[in-house]
């Protein structure tokens, strides 16, 4: 009898493939008590408030991210893209058109998703070598368009995102985190209880085997480049938002640190397993990394190399617990 109950009980590496997200919530967990014991200044209200602002736009790239991802596929582009949906809305509303300027700039994003979603799908090309294609292209046209410059956002409604708030008098939230928050409850909801979420899950899983059940593997493809491409026009919103400036150069680094966020979230990089709220999870893990070494006094170098570490550990883990569960 105990010989079968114990056989009973998942294993660590069924766990991990049954609730991905469990890992990165106790790495959260416990880096929490690690910076708070290193730094009193780090569980201060205005420095996690300041963790989560940092965790933003990220955290909504992240989230267009884990769509691809969940595909098997990878989006290099996503950043630039966000970049140049910042400068098309910043140059049409310093004309006066910011509701224009708002809906221009995501549907621009939109437009590159669709790109690439029609160059995977149509040409059945890799989504590495065509998502870096697009970071090639939309940086440079990103860079000719705004010949050089930046531009300051003015406008209230490309601004309203950064728009701040109160919760019980202290800790302090702008509306482009609960803009951000019901984003990701909207996609969980779509990967969860839609068909079409069933259908991205299977066609990460085994693309073949999704066709021969009667999926549309093209047409759910595409759909996922075109909705991530979306959520990165929003991202664009939340930058300008939060900082009201459309520089051609920021978040250089933006689709790396939303691939780390999504991979260490528990969001399989071989595709067909993960989830959003792991991706959050990842983002602020991320977010909290940086912001607590920091405060300890680690250069960011170091911080790049630690988070680099663990982006390796955590694929490692994943291929690991895969075979396991074999």
């Amino acid at each position: 009898m105990a010989k079968r109950a114990s056989e009973s009980r998942p294993g660590l590496a069924e766990l991990a493939l049954r609730y991905p997200a469990l890992g990165p919530g106790c790495a959260l967990l416990l880096a929490g008590v690690v910076f708070a014991v290193a730094n009193d200044r780090f569980l201060a209200v205005d420095n996690l408030s300041l963790v989560l602002a940092q965790s933003l736009v990220v955290g909504t790239l992240a989230l267009g991210q884990t769509l691809v991802i969940l595909t098997a596929g990878i989006d290099l582009g996503n950043a630039a893209i966000m970049v140049f949906g910042t400068l098309l809305m910043a140059k049409f509303a310093a004309d006066g058109a910011g509701l224009l300027a708002l809906v221009c700039g995501v549907l621009l994003c939109a437009f590159f998703g669709a790109v690439s979603g029609g160059l995977v799908t149509g040409l059945g090309l890799p989504p590495f070598i065509v998502t870096l294609g697009m970071l090639t292209v939309v940086t440079a046209s990103g860079r000719i368009y705004a010949a050089g410059q930046s531009y300051p956002v003015t406008d209230g409604l490309l601004s309203a995102l950064g728009t701040r708030f109160y919760l019980f008098g202290q800790v302090e939230f702008t509306v482009g985190m609960v803009l951000a928050l019901l984003m990701f409850v909207a996609v969980w909801y779509l990967l969860t209880r839609t068909a079409w979420g069933r259908h991205v899950y299977a066609l990460g899983n085994d693309p073949e085997a999704a066709r021969l059940t009667g999926i549309h593997v093209n047409r759910t493809l595409f759909s996922v480049y075109l909705l991530a491409g979306v959520i990165y026009g929003i991202a664009a919103w939340q930058a300008v938002g939060r900082i009201p400036n459309a520089d051609p150069n920021a978040y250089q680094l933006g689709n790396l640190d939303s691939i780390t966020a999504v991979v260490i979230g528990g969001t399989s990089l071989f595709g067909g397993r993960g989830g959003v709220f792991g991706t959050l999870i990842g983002a602020l893990l991320v977010g909290v990394l940086r912001n607590g070494l920091t405060l300890v006094g680690i250069d960011s170098l170091y911080q790049d190399v630690a988070t680099g570490i663990l982006v390796i550990v955590a694929v490692a883990l994943d291929r690991l617990a895969r075979r396991r569960s074999r």
